[in-house]
């Protein structure tokens, strides 16, 4: 038993009783406990798989990949929907809700899904890169300084080109391009001298 855990629940205003039979429950099956993002989590095979929390007028269990389980008693739900895609949750509002057999049959689930490799993993939204007209400029004139450029990481790349959009002056923009393009042709990132 984890002493944080034991903690965050003591801790609890309301719902004591119900966390600690929960937290039962998970503790007979073969799960690490430990505390994440300020809250119990259980962990198997190194992998988040369930989250405990406790709100105001109700608690619950959250399944990191949750989407892969078979709610056969329909009670899972989703996390945020039209932003969450793996995450599902279990809420429960009084202890009589607590039904051990069908809890368990969940994590089982959870847990040989772990197995199996099932798994949606968070994705960025990225925008695509937009290059500015000054440095644009450059490229078309200087060969060289476009290949360097297109060398460096998608995220090395956004660094210089933030770098000389952030500026509100057009003699800033300019005075920054000039200060990046003999780093871009020494493969020197704006920023590596803070980087380790």
């Amino acid at each position: 038993m984890n002493e944080r855990v034991t903690a965050y629940i003591l801790t609890s205003e309301k719902w004591t009783q119900e966390l600690n039979l929960l937290r039962s429950f998970l503790l007979e099956l073969d799960l690490e406990e430990t505390i994440k993002w300020g809250a119990p989590a259980y962990l198997y095979k190194g992998k988040n798989i369930i989250g405990i929390a406790r709100f105001k007028n109700y608690f619950g269990l959250w399944f990191h990949q949750g989407v892969f389980i078979n709610d056969r008693y329909k009670v899972l739900m989703n996390a945020q929907e039209g932003k969450t895609k793996a995450m599902r949750q279990w809420r429960f509002y009084s202890i009589e809700e607590l039904d051990k057999a069908k809890i368990k049959n969940y994590v089982l689930q959870a847990m040989k899904n772990v197995e199996l490799g099932k798994e949606i993993k968070p994705t960025r939204n990225k925008k695509p890169l937009e290059i500015p007209q000054l440095l644009q400029d450059q490229f078309d004139v200087n060969e060289e300084l476009k290949l360097k450029f297109e060398s460096f990481s998608l995220s090395k790349q956004r660094e210089f080109t933030e770098y000389i959009t952030s500026a509100k002056r057009e003699a800033t923009k300019i005075s920054r391009l000039e200060k990046i393009a003999p780093m871009i042709l020494n493969n020197i990132g704006l920023n590596d001298k803070y980087r380790k």
